[in-house]
């Protein structure tokens, strides 16, 4: 009993548009991320932390629109663990005292709840330790991604190891884009969700990779676009269902989560979708163009016995 093996979405026949359009999006990342840059939290720039108890239930707008009026503006107000806890964050300011400013806020929300709130804790994070953050997160990124084409080189054959890594930067590259053109806070949980997405990205890339490999075994008769189109209709709704599924949970997040997770939860659910397209199109296309096929993955003794079988 022979086995067909069916194509019926021919992913790869669109593998020119899905090149143009990866490129026209790397392009306009690279850009906004050149012209207009991030929008670094205080974890990167360094700044002030304030925490402020208060005995009741505080609403956070009406903190906000006291810390406007003071010509606070840019001060991110958000619940610390309970709505009894008020983190407030603040952006160092040129010609003010880091002190000055801190006992300020901590005078003007006492004056406002009547003398309930109590100061808990005040950090100075300064702009020395943000600059080394973020020289140390972009060096573990650059080390994931070293670490990953050791990996995948060593799994399958070096043609992979490019095409997973040159995915994985598509991913990078998009994510950061799209926090340079929204001008969303850039903060160390951002760097984290990034982080995850190169995770998340590689399993759904090593996934159709696997499938590749054991096809290009198994059907004999075919070019490695055929192949490449199996195997990515074979996986299609498993990428699918797992992208979806975790798309739920971080829309949860999104919605629900609070502001605290917010930026997190965005760089997940953007990193996420850009994956899903990456896996099938970025990684799988680079393995065309770079001419993967049958002869790489099988020995050539082993290939001729297999001809000479009826």
């Amino acid at each position: 009993m022979r086995i067909k093996f069916k194509d019926n979405i021919d992913f790869m026949g669109s593998r020119k548009l899905a090149f143009a359009l990866s490129g026209i999006m790397i392009i306009a990342s690279i850009i906004f991320i050149t012209l207009r840059g991030l929008n670094l939290g205080l974890d990167f720039t360094g700044g002030t932390v304030i925490e402020i108890g208060y005995p009741e239930p505080v609403n956070l707008e009406e903190i906000r629109g006291s810390l406007a009026k003071a010509g606070h503006e840019d001060a991110v107000a958000q619940y610390f663990g309970t709505s009894k806890e008020v983190l407030i964050r603040i952006a160092p300011k040129e010609g003010k005292d880091k002190a000055h400013v801190s006992n300020e806020i901590i005078d003007l929300l006492k004056a406002d709840s009547g003398g309930k709130a109590e100061m808990k804790r005040v950090e100075f994070v300064g702009p020395q330790i943000g600059e080394e953050l973020r020289e140390e997160g972009g060096m573990a990124m650059l080390y994931a991604l070293i670490g990953i084409l050791i990996y995948v080189s060593f799994r399958f054959e070096y043609r992979f190891s490019f095409g997973a890594v040159i995915a994985l930067v598509h991913d990078v590259i998009i994510t950061v884009g799209f926090f340079a053109l929204t001008q969303m806070e850039f903060d160390l949980t951002v760097l984290a969700a990034v982080l995850a997405v190169i995770g998340y990205s590689l399993n759904d890339t090593i996934v159709v990779f696997d499938r590749i490999r054991e096809n290009f075994k198994l059907i004999r008769k075919g070019d490695s676009k055929h192949v490449i189109n199996v195997s990515i209709n074979q996986t299609v709704s498993r990428t699918i269902i797992t992208s979806l599924t975790t798309l739920l949970v971080l829309l949860a997040l999104f919605f629900f989560g609070g502001k605290i997770i917010h930026s997190f939860s965005v760089a997940l659910i953007v990193g996420i979708v850009v994956g899903t397209y990456s896996s099938i199109y970025v990684a799988s296309n680079a393995l065309l163009t770079m001419g993967v096929s049958r002869e790489d993955l099988l020995p050539p003794a082993r290939d001729s016995e297999l001809d000479k079988m009826p």
